[in-house]
């Protein structure tokens, strides 16, 4: 099993031939609500992937958050985790243009309410092969998370998006960390992809830079260093590419036990059919489709 402590967001999500700048008004093309948060995509692309997944996070007590906990379940996501408190579920309103970027604007709701991990979220941790966990939670949460999952002897992946700076309990319990290559600059301070990785693996004993349509970059404190390509697809909406990735990531590597070259490969496959739809959990592919699209 594979468990995701994290935050479950609506996603408002405008389509726009190009995103509006600072004080200007656009017409959108139109508009629709996929539920979505990093978290639970990336328990969704896990789920979607092949693995079975726990999902730990909370949900405020109104329809949003009805709703989100009814998608998870639908994906095969056990939701015995997931938390309902008064008030207000996590929103994120998006802008995605006609390129296929996007902007993202996040408003935590109820995953700002918690402050780590329940008894029953440290007994799914403990019998876990992987913890996924992402910045879009209180960083206590988060800290509280990983060293709970350290002390289980269970590997830690970690997603640092939004970027900040990491305190230095968490990446000392963290495993595999999993940058975007604007993220593992900010983190690092270090421009240019090669360079961040070396940055990052004096603190982490395994750094994956993902870098969109160059694909990824990983490295080892062992000294492997790859690059895998990415599919080469044409992009509609580039939401939620980085969480499938880490969900499928993880259900190779550390569900199934594939070498990392394998994995990686797999995880880029993954991304490559959720840039080809819309929206976030929307578009995370079946383990089937991953196969057949593997090259």
């Amino acid at each position: 099993m594979i468990s995701v402590f994290g935050s479950a967001n609506m996603d408002l999500v405008a389509y726009v031939s190009e995103a509006p700048k600072r004080g200007e008004t656009v017409t959108g093309q139109r508009f629709r609500t996929v539920p979505g948060g990093k978290g639970a995509n990336q328990a969704i692309a896990a789920a979607r992937a092949g693995a079975r997944v726990a999902f730990l996070g909370a949900v405020g007590d109104d329809g949003f958050g009805a709703e989100m906990r009814a998608t998870l379940s639908e994906a095969g996501v056990d939701v015995r985790g997931l938390r309902q408190v008064p008030g207000s579920s996590g929103i994120a309103h998006i802008v995605v243009d006609d390129a296929g970027g996007n902007s993202i604007i996040v408003v935590p709701g109820a995953n700002g309410t918690i402050t780590g991990p329940s008894g029953d979220d440290l007994a799914a941790i403990s019998r876990s092969r992987a913890l996924l966990l992402q910045l879009e939670l209180p960083m206590e949460a988060v800290v509280a998370g990983a060293q709970a999952a350290q002390v289980a002897g269970v590997p830690v992946v970690l997603t640092p998006a939004p970027a900040r700076p990491l305190p230095a309990e968490l990446v000392g319990a963290v495993t595999t960390i999993v940058p975007n290559e604007h993220e593992a600059a900010a983190i690092t301070g270090v421009t240019g992809a090669e360079a961040a990785l070396e940055a990052l693996l004096e603190q982490v004993e395994e750094v994956v830079i993902t870098l969109g349509s160059d694909g990824a970059l990983y490295g080892s404190r062992s000294g492997r260093r790859l690059r895998v390509p990415a599919v080469k697809v044409k992009a509609v909406d580039t939401t939620a590419a980085g969480d499938t990735f880490v969900g499928a990531l993880a259900v190779a590597r550390h569900s199934e036990g594939m070498d990392m070259a394998d994995a990686l490969r797999f995880a880029s496959a993954a991304a490559a059919l959720s840039v080809q739809r819309e929206g976030a959990s929307t578009s995370m592919p079946t383990r089937i489709e991953i196969e057949n699209s593997m090259p």
